[in-house]
Parts: C-alpha cells; sequence; structure tokens
C-alpha cells in the first residue's frame, strides 16, 4: 500500500529529500505522495518528524 501525508505536515521537505524514489513534492499547504510511484519503503515516515506520512 503506498503511504499518504496527512494534515500533520510542516512542510519541512525532509520525506522529499529522503524519498528513494523521488514520488515525493510540495503540494498546496503540505507534500503529498504519488500513489502510483510510491514504492511503501517506509522511509518518509521514518524521517519525518512529525509522523505525517503514513500506510493508507
Amino acid at each position: 500500500m503506498a503511504y499518504k501525508i496527512s494534515d500533520e505536515c510542516i512542510s519541512c521537505g525532509a520525506c522529499a529529500d529522503a524519498c528513494p524514489v523521488g514520488c515525493i513534492s510540495e503540494g498546496d499547504g503540505k507534500y503529498v505522495i504519488n500513489a502510483d510511484e510510491c514504492v511503501s519503503c517506509g522511509t518518509c515516515a521514518d524521517t519525518c518528524p512529525v509522523g505525517a506520512p503514513a500506510e493508507e
């Protein structure tokens, strides 16, 4: 299952920098994950300081 970033996102960009497949981009008010490209590795969740990314 792909990961999704919740509204808890503080737009720090740590998840986007850490994503090995580059499927995270800055969205409107928070970062977003392209579910079609996400490989569900969990790196974004491990990197996020507020725990915004989670598996759908």
